[in-house]
Formats: C-alpha cells, sequence, structure tokens
C-alpha cells in the first residue's frame, strides 16, 4: 500500500511538473507587456558591451537559479535579519550580475509596472547575453512567477559541486529532470567565465596522503594553476576556466576535459562515463561548434522550465531583491 502510494504521489508531482511547464507561452506577454523582450535585449546589449565576462556571470546565475526549488528567481533575494538567503550561500557567493539585473528589471517595471516576474526576466539576459558573445540561442517561454522562499541551506544541498564524481552529477541532475546527455552539454557553459581557486585547489595541493596533486590532472597544467593560485592567495585569485578562449563560447572545452586539463573534478568526471566520453571525445574539434550549440540550446530550453510557478503561484516582485 505504502509503495503504491508513493507512485501516485510521484506521478502527481510529474503531471504537476509538465503542466506548470505547459503554461508557460511565447506571447505570455503580448498583451501586458508587448516590448518585453526588445527591452531585455537593448538593455543586456549595453551591460555585455560594457562588461563581457558578465556572459557567464548570467548563464551561472541562471543555472544556480533553476536548481534551487525551480526557476523562481530565489537567487536574487537579499538575506534578511531572520534569514540567510541563497545567494549567500557559499556556492554562491562569487555569483555577479545581481546590480545588472535590478537595473533591467527597472526598465521593464517603468514600462509594465507589476507586470514581468524577475525569473522571466533573468531567463531572457541569460539567453541574450551569450547570443551577445556570438554563442548559442534557444527559445525562451514566459509565465513564470517569483518565489517568495529563498534559503541558503537549500543551495548547498542541490547544487552541484565542483568536486562531484560523475555518479553525484549524474545523481544530481537526474533529480531535476535532466539526463546524462543534459549533464555533459550543460557543463560546455564552462567554457566561458572564471573561478577562484578555492574551487579546485584540492586537485593541485594535498589532494591526498600519498599525492600532492590529483592524477587525472595535466601535470603541466597543474603547475601552471599552482602558480596562478598560490596557497597564500586562494581565496582572492581566479582562472579562467577555459585558459585558451576564456570569452568564447565554443567547444574548446571538450578539448581541454578530453587533454585532461578540466579544471574542476566534476569536468574530469566526465571521462569516466561511456557517453559523456563519447560526447566529449566528439565534440572537441571546431567542426562540432554547430551541433553543441544545438544541443546545448535544447538543454537549456528544459533546463529553464525545472519546477516553474505559474498561474497564481508566487508573485511578481517589485524589485528583485526583495520579496514584497
Amino acid at each position: 500500500m505504502a509503495i503504491i502510494t508513493k507512485l501516485i504521489f510521484c506521478s502527481f508531482l510529474i503531471i504537476h511538473a509538465n503542466a506548470t511547464a505547459q503554461d508557460l507561452s511565447f506571447n505570455f506577454y503580448s498583451q501586458t507587456c508587448p516590448s518585453l523582450e526588445d527591452i531585455v535585449a537593448n538593455a543586456t546589449a549595453n551591460i555585455i558591451s560594457t562588461t563581457p565576462s558578465l556572459a557567464a556571470g548570467f548563464l551561472r546565475l541562471q543555472f544556480h537559479d533553476c536548481f534551487v526549488r525551480g526557476c523562481d528567481g530565489s537567487v536574487l533575494i537579499n538575506s534578511t535579519s531572520s534569514n540567510v538567503a541563497e545567494k549567500d550561500s557559499i556556492p554562491n557567493l562569487s555569483l555577479r550580475g545581481f546590480q545588472e539585473i535590478e537595473s533591467v528589471k527597472a526598465a521593464v517595471e517603468s514600462a509594465c509596472p507589476g507586470v514581468v516576474s524577475c525569473a522571466d526576466i533573468l531567463a531572457l539576459i541569460a539567453r541574450d547575453a551569450i547570443v551577445r558573445i556570438n554563442g548559442p540561442s534557444w527559445s525562451v517561454t514566459l509565465g513564470r512567477r517569483d518565489g517568495t522562499v529563498s534559503i541558503a541551506a537549500e543551495a548547498l544541498a542541490n547544487l552541484p559541486a565542483p568536486f562531484f564524481n560523475i555518479s553525484q552529477l549524474k545523481s544530481s541532475f537526474a533529480s531535476k529532470g535532466l539526463t546524462t546527455q543534459d549533464l555533459v552539454i550543460l557543463s560546455g557553459g564552462h567554457t566561458i567565465g572564471f573561478s577562484h581557486c578555492t574551487s579546485f585547489s584540492n586537485r593541485i595541493y594535498n589532494f591526498s596522503s600519498t599525492q600532492n596533486v590529483d592524477p587525472t590532472l595535466n601535470p603541466a597544467y597543474a603547475s601552471v594553476l599552482q602558480g596562478e593560485c598560490p596557497q597564500s592567495n586562494l581565496s582572492t585569485n581566479t582562472v579562467p576556466m577555459d585558459p585558451n578562449t576564456p570569452n568564447k563560447f565554443d567547444v574548446n572545452y571538450y578539448t581541454l576535459v578530453q587533454s585532461n586539463k578540466g579544471l574542476f573534478q566534476s569536468d574530469a568526471a566526465l571521462l569516466n562515463d561511456v557517453f559523456t566520453k563519447s560526447y566529449v571525445n566528439t565534440h572537441s574539434s571546431n567542426i562540432a561548434t554547430s551541433f553543441f550549440f544545438h544541443d546545448f540550446g535544447e538543454s537549456m530550453e528544459k533546463m529553464i522550465q525545472i519546477g516553474v510557478l505559474t498561474g497564481s503561484q508566487g508573485e511578481i516582485r517589485k524589485i528583485c531583491s526583495k520579496v514584497n
């Protein structure tokens, strides 16, 4: 009886998740805020023209939002005297772009007050920012509502860590309705952006009782990383996740992983599964760029529908950092 009840409950969750995602549409704001996508696209273009590195920042914000309570903008909420919010959780301390998102939200509010959610604005900004650096594009259906809860501990519990092995990564993605294929494709987002040394320092210092450096890391690259991340500056120094083309959205990430130069243990872990290793190997050449762009777009379309709030759920925040 308990098993039957559990199966019914799980089926309800799946049906409910699909139903809310199906409530999203391309013309959701066609009557209430017809200029929305132009406003966001123009504002994002201005931001990226000034600070191109924020393209990676916005993409990371989107990922970190969707993996905790779904794509509800909860990562944007500030902590209060009575609650530590997601953005102040350890995995999120290096997130960037909050002020810029608030500026875009303010522009949207000026045109369409109280209509467009921060969750939808983040989804549009992340897509438009990657397009501005000549990366892939993807379709963004709209109609998300903003969450009203943001808890730091949930970010720590739900975000896949940079030291995860392949089993942990697959389990993490599966818990969000994403496949092993989505895992290896979305990992390709590490082709842009920077990381603090603390996120991988365990690979280059005191890796184990018998080895100082992770044996799965290219020795020459490990030496370079030690030079860029001296033990005295681990908390402040940063390095590009793709040292060859750090500001270009391309397939060089897979070339690096194939050569044992993936920055994180979670990158190296992609070589420990037959499917993910095959994807890495077949997409490590520039001729695969268009295929990767297509795949990345499809996986992003799936990810930005995780756990969305629609209808009367949640709210439309007036400012993204504060619940109404």
